[in-house]
């Protein structure tokens, strides 16, 4: 029987904003921006869909070897985008949750991560992560040092408490991970939390994947389990 369900948590690699960019003869940073726009447009699809949980990975700790006017660029962006969309999170009844350090950023963007946070806390609609200088390794790592802080003993360190120490201690793993851009890896995202999850790639870049994209991913995930069945 196939899965008729949609996944409760969709995650999503944003691969190919830079390609976009140079196919339409644009700097990257541009590509960046319609890669954050985009993002409104697909909340919207996946709620539509069923889904209640979305994250989406746009800065991960690897990033910072990048050239330093490309990424003052995205924090910039990722600033411009929280406040433009503060009022679309109200309206939509959105939950924002920010996954990653913050220690590396400009206070004016901890400030407003903060306050996007508080603000949407109560909203009781679809849940938003944004992993903003995000890796999955240091999330491990850093869940380790919280236990150690904590003095748990080795004993009593279960899945669950190991959970409850990383930045997805609110979300469910995700049922479903999805990469744009042609690329087939998971680039250290999510990587304790996708033991189980189904993953979808497509060669659509980034900011041209929309709601017709949406509807194949979701069409495939609820596919799988009478093509190969579950293992």
């Amino acid at each position: 029987m196939s899965n008729s369900k949609a996944p409760a948590h969709v995650a999503v690699i944003m691969d190919g904003n830079g390609r976009w960019a140079s196919n339409n003869g644009l700097p990257r940073i541009q590509g960046h921006r319609a890669g954050l726009d985009n993002i409104e447009r697909v909340i919207i699809s996946f709620r539509d869909a069923g889904i209640k949980y979305a994250t989406f990975y746009t800065f991960s700790t690897e990033n910072w070897s990048r050239p330093e006017k490309e990424v003052e660029g995205l924090i910039e962006l990722l600033y411009d985008s929280l406040t433009k969309n503060i009022q679309f999170l109200t309206e939509e009844g959105i939950r924002f949750i920010h996954l990653g350090r913050t220690e590396n950023l400009p206070n004016h963007v901890v400030q407003l991560i903060d306050k996007t946070t508080q603000s949407t806390r109560n909203n009781d609609g679809i849940t938003v992560s944004i992993a903003f200088d995000y890796g999955g390794r240091d999330e491990i790592l850093r869940a380790i040092k919280l236990l150690i802080q904590n003095g748990l003993l080795a004993e009593e360190i279960t899945e669950k408490i190991f959970s409850s120490n990383l930045y997805t201690k609110e979300l469910p793993d995700p049922d479903l991970i999805i990469r744009t851009g042609g690329e087939t890896r998971l680039s250290n995202f999510l990587i304790w939390q996708a033991a189980y999850s189904e993953f979808y790639t497509t060669s659509v870049l980034w900011p041209d994947f929309g709601p017709s994209e949406v509807e194949v991913a979701i069409s495939e995930y609820k596919a799988r389990d009478r093509r190969f069945g579950k293992i």
